[in-house]
C-alpha cells in the first residue's frame, strides 16, 4: 500500500528553494527599512520603507494592518503606499470544502481611478495543489494552473484565457523532484519560448548550494544565462551567501540576527571583469545595500 501523499507545492512555489537561495537576501539596491509589530487580538501592523541607491531623492514606503482570525479562517489586510494606493485583501479558507480557499484582492489609486481586482480560488488535497484567477478589470482574463505530485514527482501547467478575445493568451509547464536534501526544476515557461533548470541541495545543516540556467529562445544574443550560489550558516544567529553569474558579477549578502525580533541585512556586488579599471563603466561596478528587519510581538 502506497504512502499517504503530502500536498505538493503550488505553481509558482516550484523551484522555489533554489529562487530563494539566489535571488533572498543580497541587498544591493539601496536601503530598506521593515518595523512589524502583533497585538494579543491576532492584529498585525507592519510598516516599510525603502531608497533605491539609483534616486536618493526619493523615498518609498506603506504601512499595512492585518487581521486574522484563525478560528473561523479569515485574514483581512489593508494598506496604503506613499505611491497613494489602497490595497485590501480578504481571505476565506476551509469554509465551504477542506482545503478549499478564497482569496479577493483589490488596489485603488484615487487620484485617477485606477482599480484593480483579483479572485483567486485555491483548492489543495494530497497530490493535488491547483489555482484559478480572474482578473475582473483586465480582459477579463481568467487564468489557471495545477501541480500533482506523486512519491517527489512534480507536474504542473499554467494557462490564461481572455475572456473578451475568446483565446489562450499565455501556457506554462513544469516538471521536477523534490526530497528533503534537494529538488530539482525543469520550467518551460512563454508559451514554450524559454527554458529554465534549476536544481537546490542541502550539502549539511549548515550548508546549502544552488544553480539556475535558462535559455531564451527568441533572445537577440544566443547562449544559456548560468547562476551558482551558496549559503553558510556562521552560528545560530548569522549566515552568509554568495552567488556568481557567467556574466562575472559577484553578488555576496551577510544578515545577523542582532536580537530576537530585529535582523540587519547587508550585501555588495562586483563585476568582477572590471576589477582592475580605475574609472568602471557599464553596469553597477560596485553597488551596496542595507536592510534592517524589526519585528515586534507581545
Amino acid at each position: 500500500m502506497s504512502l499517504p501523499q503530502p500536498v505538493p507545492p503550488s505553481w509558482k512555489d516550484l523551484g522555489k528553494s533554489s529562487n530563494d537561495l539566489l535571488g533572498k537576501d543580497f541587498h544591493i539596491n539601496g536601503t530598506s527599512l521593515e518595523v512589524k509589530t502583533a497585538t494579543p487580538s491576532n492584529v498585525t501592523f507592519k510598516v516599510g520603507g525603502s531608497q533605491d541607491a539609483k534616486n536618493l531623492n526619493v523615498l518609498n514606503g506603506d504601512i499595512e494592518a492585518k487581521y486574522t482570525d484563525k478560528a473561523h479562517g479569515l485574514v483581512f489586510t489593508q494598506a496604503w503606499t506613499t505611491s497613494n494606493i489602497l490595497r485590501t485583501q480578504v481571505e476565506a479558507e476551509n469554509h465551504l470544502a477542506k482545503g478549499l480557499k478564497f482569496d479577493l484582492s483589490t488596489s485603488l489609486l484615487p487620484d485617477s481611478g485606477k482599480k484593480s481586482a483579483l479572485f483567486t480560488t485555491i483548492y489543495k488535497q494530497p497530490g493535488l495543489h491547483t489555482r484559478a484567477f480572474l482578473d475582473i478589470f483586465k480582459g477579463p482574463t481568467f487564468t489557471a494552473d495545477t501541480v500533482i505530485g506523486r512519491d517527489g514527482f512534480l507536474l504542473g501547467a499554467e494557462a490564461s484565457y481572455n475572456v473578451t478575445e475568446g483565446k489562450i493568451t499565455r501556457y506554462n509547464t513544469a516538471v521536477g523532484f523534490s526530497a528533503p536534501e534537494y529538488a530539482v526544476t525543469l520550467h518551460g515557461l512563454g508559451n514554450l519560448s524559454t527554458f529554465a533548470a534549476s536544481y537546490y541541495h542541502r550539502v549539511s545543516p549548515d550548508v546549502e548550494a544552488g544553480a539556475k540556467a535558462i535559455y531564451d529562445t527568441k533572445a537577440t544574443t544566443q547562449g544559456v544565462s548560468l547562476e551558482v550560489g551558496t549559503k553558510v550558516y556562521l552560528d545560530a544567529a548569522a549566515f552568509v551567501k554568495a552567488k556568481i553569474n557567467n556574466s562575472g558579477v559577484l553578488a555576496i549578502g551577510y544578515t545577523q540576527a542582532l536580537r530576537p525580533g530585529v535582523k540587519a541585512s547587508f550585501g555588495l556586488a562586483l563585476d568582477t571583469q572590471r576589477l582592475n579599471q580605475a574609472n568602471p563603466s557599464g553596469p553597477a561596478h560596485k553597488v551596496r545595500g542595507l536592510r534592517i528587519r524589526i519585528e515586534i510581538r507581545h
